[in-house]
């Protein structure tokens, strides 16, 4: 159905980024649709958006661990006549473990959360965007998109995809109306760490930089959209930090960000 204010999907919409942007969003007038796994935290962040901007928020439970969950909420929403101006593909998960002893249902898991469901929603809902000559694509990547993350070598690996296909598709839709922006944080207040089990490592124990708050993140991402911009990285330190493999041996890069992210228990 086509709505009279602009409509936004975000994944990941429960907590944390996913939530904090779901508020920015309808804060500017959007309506939404919510999609996480967690139906009632989803409910109640609906009624909040609502009750706060007089917005409607649409609930949709998906699991995008499933392979065909991307395409089956495709087909919900084309099925309910929406028609999606901004797609904020927040949902993703890292894990802290080596490689080699990582399990491999979760390993495999970040992949289908992280790159896969991401590039399947931006493959169907962009075409549309560009028919219509507007349009919004925000990836949440990561600082840890710039540089090779032993002890988080797959999280890290699927966060430099995220930013190198934002980067590379928002230059191929240059003058087309439609945007894609990748919004890096940096270690940010959420339920990450205790998903990925990084607590223990000696970037977020020691702290070496600073952690941000959800709703700083998700207000620097938000605007970063707005005026179309290809990456915005969350944070001055975070910025410094992520230029600095530029001019460092990759070699060293590796040896640093390993003893950075390892932890007590390796």
């Amino acid at each position: 159905m086509t709505t009279k204010r602009p409509l936004a999907l975000i994944t990941g919409a429960s907590s944390g980024i996913g939530a904090d942007l779901a508020r920015e969003y309808a804060a500017d007038g959007h309506d939404l649709i919510l999609v996480a796994r967690g139906e009632a935290a989803l409910a109640a962040l609906a009624a909040e958006v609502a009750k706060a901007h007089g917005v409607t928020a649409t609930v949709i439970t998906a699991d995008l661990l499933d392979p065909a969950a991307p395409r089956a909420l495709l087909a919900d929403i084309e099925g309910r006549g929406f028609v999606v101006d901004v797609l904020v593909n927040n949902a993703g998960f890292g894990d802290g473990s080596p490689f080699a002893g990582a399990s491999r249902d979760k390993t495999l898991g970040m992949v289908q959360v992280n790159v896969t469901a991401l590039t399947d929603l931006m493959h169907g809902l962009l075409p549309g965007m560009v028919a219509r000559g507007k349009g919004i694509v925000l990836n949440v990547a990561s600082t840890a998109a710039f540089q090779p993350g032993p002890s988080m070598a797959v999280y890290c690996a699927t966060k430099a995809y995220v930013l190198s296909l934002s980067e590379a598709v928002a230059e191929e839709l240059k003058g087309t109306g439609v945007t894609v922006t990748a919004l890096c944080p940096g270690p940010t207040r959420t339920n990450f760490m205790e998903v990925a089990d990084v607590a223990g490592n000696a970037l977020f124990s020691k702290g070496l930089v600073p952690v941000m708050t959800s709703a700083e993140v998700a207000h620097i991402g938000h605007k970063a959209a707005k005026r179309g911009q290809v990456v915005a990285i969350a944070g001055l330190i975070n910025q410094i930090g992520a230029l600095a493999p530029r001019f460092t041996p990759r070699f060293v890069t590796r040896k640093l960000t390993g003893r950075l992210l390892a932890s007590g228990r390796h």
